[in-house]
């Protein structure tokens, strides 16, 4: 089997280290790297074996893991998000394809929790996130928020899925609705993109209709409902952030 480096990027997250870094164990390697937490986050990763490093020049999630896979030593790089787990059927999937890869980079479905259910319907599975590949054959875009792997070669997929306990409870929910449409307003800003309170409500509108209808939201039950005025949420406060930005760069 080709050697293996796991690459997290972490801040407070406590709560998810113990489950994510048992879920990675079979790897050579598993480095951490750390944007300044105030709980145990370091302290559990450091028990559990991990290399932590600790940078709190936040500039973005793309740059963070960019930063972290710099850290990491294997031929292959698994990169997860602390949040996140490597399933049983996933773990034997990857070491079975590291003892030939025949590609890049590899692909698989994720399957996330919204407030304890898993969503395979809303526009959220299979969700294929390419997070396995050959180090010096990729890296991350460089985004504030959503950033993507980049790949100079052919990208394969697997099979089993990595687990996303994304959101906890309706509080996770909120926070991070708040902290990543201030981001996505941010990284609008610097494209150039325009806003107004009328796009602001049409795209909120729009958010709606695609996760409920579009990507067969309804058929997720009640939660479904949920997670779609959640989305239309996030995406009107994204557009309204951008446009007071917009206001206040023009005073």
């Amino acid at each position: 089997m080709a050697s293996l480096s796991v690459t997290i990027i972490t801040k407070n997250e406590a709560s998810n280290m113990e489950p994510c870094l048992r879920s990675i164990a079979f790897a050579d390697e598993v480095v951490v790297l750390d944007s300044g937490s105030s709980d145990a986050t370091v302290a559990i990763a450091r028990a559990m074996n991990a290399m932590v490093s600790i940078n709190q020049d936040w500039q973005g999630f793309g740059v963070q893991k960019n930063r972290a896979l710099a850290l990491a030593n294997s031929e292959w790089v698994l990169s997860l998000d602390a949040d996140e787990r490597v399933t049983p059927e996933l773990q034997r999937e990857i070491i079975e394809t590291l003892r030939a890869p025949k590609f890049d980079a590899y692909s698989f479905p994720r399957l996330s929790s919204y407030c304890g259910q898993y969503m395979r319907h809303s526009g959220w599975y299979p969700d294929r996130v390419i997070r396995l590949f050959r180090r010096n054959t990729a890296h991350f875009s460089e985004d504030l928020v959503h950033e993507k792997v980049l790949v100079s070669g052919v990208v394969g997929q697997l099979k089993s899925s990595l687990l996303h306990e994304s959101f906890v409870n309706l509080e996770s929910v909120l926070d991070k609705t708040n902290r990543y449409s201030s981001a996505g307003a941010q990284a609008l800003l610097r494209k150039g993109k325009k806003s107004s309170i009328g796009k602001a409500v049409g795209r909120g509108l729009w958010a709606f209709f695609r996760t409920y209808f579009l990507r067969r939201g309804f058929m997720d039950g009640r939660m479904g409902l949920v997670l779609a005025i959640s989305n239309a949420e996030g995406t009107y406060y994204r557009y309204l952030k951008l446009w007071l930005l917009q206001r206040d760069a023009g005073r």
